[in-house]
Order: structure tokens, then C-alpha cells, then sequence
């Protein structure tokens, strides 16, 4: 299928939605998320960088503002996502450049990247696409590259209001030891869960995994 005709899963879930997609995911807590996130990953002065499914390039930009010396790439398929994430880089003075694609179907060489994250966003991510998506980020990852990933993890308890919140489809296969085992699936080395937090005052849980190229 072209990307171009591709379904995806807009960043706030409506393209409607999408101007309060930011001012909701900081009232939730998601910026010290993508910090947490950040600080779990080395960066060096000439990395190359890339943050698959970007959405309006928050994590991107903070990537670039903390590490100017970095290169860094945001990928998404969402054309309108996108063009918010480039006007937040303009009017924070930063340079990243933004691709539209697919994270099953990186448009980027093999072996470009030191760094990949993904940020709340491999829920969004289903079926074969799961298992695609962290073959191609293993494939851009140069050796001894490493993938830093947090998403919302699906509670073990079937009642609560825990879980009615992670009820969706979007979050059945959002098991810790579900993620582990794509990651190693995908050939990765040493994928490991490095640590555990909560956003919306505590109603969603979360989790930081990564792995090695």
C-alpha cells in the first residue's frame, strides 16, 4: 500500500482534535514523559537522531534545544501534525527536519542513525505493523545504536478505572512482556524495561524500555 493512502491514527485521535492535542498532553504530564524518555539515552555532539512518529514535534524539538550539536530527524504520517511540528522548531529557533512516513516503512538509509525514540506512540501501531516497525527501526539503527521507547502499558487488573482508560484495542498488546518480546523478535540486543512512571495524576501507567542494535 502507498503511504500515501495509508490509515493512520491521528496524534489527538481526531484530525479535529489536533490544535489541543498539546495544551491536553501537558496537562497530562507528557512533557516530563519525553524528559524521562530523553535522559535514559546517551546523546554525543554529531548523533543522528530520529523520533518516529513525532506528531507535533515536541520531543524533537527539546531533543535539539538540549543537544544543538545533534542532528535530529521527526518522522509522521500525519501531513497536519507535521506542519505544526515545523512552525514549534521556527519559533524556537531550532533547525529539525521533519519527514511524512510510515514507522513500518522508514524512508531513511540503513545503519543512519545513532539514536531512535518513540514517544506515546506505539499504540498507535497495530498488527503486522508492530513487528515491521521495530525491524526497520533495528534496520536504520547504526551498530551499537540503541531504540528508547515509552508508551502507556496496559494494567494487569481487569476493573478500575485504570482500566477502562487503557481499554481500547489500541492498548491489548501493550503488555510489558508483550513489547519484549517484539523487540527481540526484531533482532534486537539486551531490550530491557528501564523504568516505570504514571501521567494523569496517576491514572495512566506507563513504560521506558530500550535496546540495542
Amino acid at each position: 500500500m502507498h503511504q500515501s493512502t495509508k490509515a493512520y491514527l491521528p496524534a489527538a485521535g481526531e484530525d479535529w482534535a489536533l490544535p489541543f492535542y498539546d495544551p491536553m498532553t501537558r496537562l497530562m504530564g507528557a512533557d516530563a514523559t519525553r524528559r524521562q524518555l530523553l535522559d535514559q539515552a546517551p546523546l554525543a555532539p554529531g548523533d543522528r537522531v530520529l523520533d518516529i512518529g513525532c506528531g507535533t514535534g515536541t520531543l524533537a524539538v527539546l531533543i535539539k534545544r538540549l543537544h544543538p550539536t545533534v542532528d535530529v530527524v521527526g518522522l509522521d504520517p500525519d501531513p497536519r501534525a507535521l506542519a505544526r511540528a515545523r512552525k514549534k522548531a521556527e519559533r524556537a529557533g531550532v533547525s529539525v527536519h521533519f519527514d511524512r512516513g510510515f514507522s513500518d516503512d522508514l524512508p531513511h538509509p540503513s545503519a543512519a542513525f545513532n539514536r531512535v525514540f518513540s514517544s506515546l506512540m506505539f499504540h498507535h501501531v497495530e498488527g503486522d505493523d508492530r513487528p515491521n516497525t521495530l525491524r526497520e527501526v533495528r534496520r536504520v539503527l547504526k551498530p551499537g545504536g540503541s531504540f528508547h521507547l515509552v508508551d502507556f502499558s496496559r494494567p494487569a487488573a481487569k476493573h478500575g478505572l485504570k482500566h477502562l482508560l487503557c481499554a481500547s484495542a489500541h492498548f491489548k498488546d501493550n503488555s510489558d512482556a508483550r513489547i519484549l518480546e517484539l523487540f527481540q523478535q526484531a533482532g534486537f540486543s539486551s531490550p530491557q524495561k528501564t523504568a516505570e512512571a504514571t501521567m494523569f495524576f496517576g491514572l495512566l501507567r506507563l513504560a521506558f524500555f530500550s535496546a540495542s542494535a
